[in-house]
């Protein structure tokens, strides 16, 4: 059998597997093992990770031990259970003051954001249509797009546009042939905050070119020194606007694979009519679990206090050692440009200079080369506590400065 004359080209054809480009979170994965074995006894620094360090907040787990010896919570959830799309319309309308969604029709939970991503291209795009995604950024829903035959049109998030798409910079006729517009606010890896001029520019050019706006709120909680804000709750943005939730960032439950989707009754509807028939819903006993907790604003508040602290911390150990760097409206991560040049190196991108700093440092950062040479440092870090993140956070300004960067 030829299994390789099998593939198809949406993932390479013939050729898959046999490239030797090496994806740039591999490449990170091979220097930390590299930097371990080399140097075993100095502790690895990660501010690379993105997921959550922290447990969920009890009163979910506690839920989650009731609700999965409940009988009724056996068999398939479909699309989703009344109970928690009632806790997500209840969430929505204290975090964000959208008070005039449907929980029936207006929300459909979904096995966590990333599946949601892959399946609004298969509810919207034909061959040939196009979609907007904003860059640096998650890749998922443009990959599908790619994969059903669309044209993904990418807009940079530049820093003299305050990291927000330039809308007015987009092509005519790209417009006219689009289908979905992307963007990801809180934004990772940016850190930016959405704003209502932003949403309101947003909600305006979709409605003059007719096109969806797949807005990511997965850090909609996670807001500094600003009021938090759904692009639902603007005028006109519930009716070209479908927005993800998640409950992995808000609510520290990474891997319970939870989320919804809100907004236009037919745009949800549409997606519902892809989800019925991909997967089999999440386990309503997760899904009750949340219920205890997703419209509790003081256990996201505790959360968000969290990351807030952290944060701050970091934003002042990196100014000091000469980043350019300001706290982030939102999201876990510090969006900086890459030093230039350490002593006896000189860095021709963000890879490069993250690459050295695993190799040298024992840092752990995620470099972003799309829109300029940037690295991104997450929250996230692992320490033994919150007594213990001063030290991690002075170790990091300790082998930074020893470092000698040039930016």
């Amino acid at each position: 059998m030829e299994l390789q004359k099998l593939f198809a080209q949406r993932i390479g054809g013939e050729q898959f597997g046999l490239s030797n480009e090496i994806y740039k979170f591999e490449k990170i994965k091979r220097a930390k093992s590299a930097a371990r074995k080399a140097r075993p006894e100095v502790e690895m620094l990660d501010f690379g990770v993105g997921e959550p360090d922290q447990m969920a907040p009890a009163p979910i787990r506690e839920a989650l031990k009731r609700e999965v010896d409940a009988p009724t919570n056996r068999g398939y959830a479909d699309n989703g259970i009344a109970e928690f799309q009632q806790a997500a319309a209840d969430y929505m309308r204290g975090f964000f003051g959208v008070t005039d969604l449907d929980p029936a029709t207006e929300i459909n939970h979904s096995i966590g954001s990333k599946p949601a991503l892959a399946m609004l291209p298969l509810a919207f795009i034909n061959p040939g249509d196009v979609q907007f995604t904003t860059v640096p950024g998650y890749p998922v829903m443009a990959t599908h797009t790619t994969y059903l035959g669309g044209r993904v049109v990418k807009l940079p998030l530049l820093e003299k546009n305050g990291f927000f798409p330039d809308l007015k910079s987009i092509d005519p006729k790209d417009a006219a042939q689009a289908k979905l517009i992307y963007v990801n606010y809180p934004n990772n890896p940016t850190g930016t905050a959405p704003n209502e001029a932003f949403f309101d520019e947003l909600i305006a050019f979709a409605q003059q070119h007719n096109i969806l706006i797949a807005q990511d709120a997965a850090y909609a909680t996670l807001i500094y020194d600003r009021p938090r804000m759904s692009i639902l709750s603007r005028p006109g943005g519930k009716e070209c606007s479908i927005e993800l939730h998640s409950m992995s960032k808000s609510y520290n439950m990474t891997g319970w694979r939870l989320g919804f989707v809100a907004g236009s009754a037919k745009a949800v509807q549409a997606f519902a009519a892809v989800k019925d028939n991909i997967d089999s819903g999440q386990f309503k006993a997760i899904q009750k679990a949340a219920c205890a907790g997703i419209a509790d604003q003081a256990l996201s508040e505790s959360i968000r206090d969290h990351y807030e602290q952290r944060l701050r911390k970091l934003t002042a150990c990196l100014k000091e050692v000469g980043f350019n760097v300001h706290m982030p409206g939102g999201s876990f991560y510090l969006y900086v440009r890459a030093p230039k040049g350490a002593e006896g190196a000189t860095f021709e991108n963000a890879e490069a200079a993250s690459q050295y700093l695993i190799r040298e440092q024992s840092i752990s950062t995620v470099p972003w080369d799309d829109a300029g040479p940037y690295l991104r440092f997450s929250a996230t870090f692992e320490s033994a506590g919150q007594d213990d993140d001063e030290r991690v956070i002075n170790e990091l300004k300790t082998r930074l400065q020893r470092a000698k960067l040039t930016f």
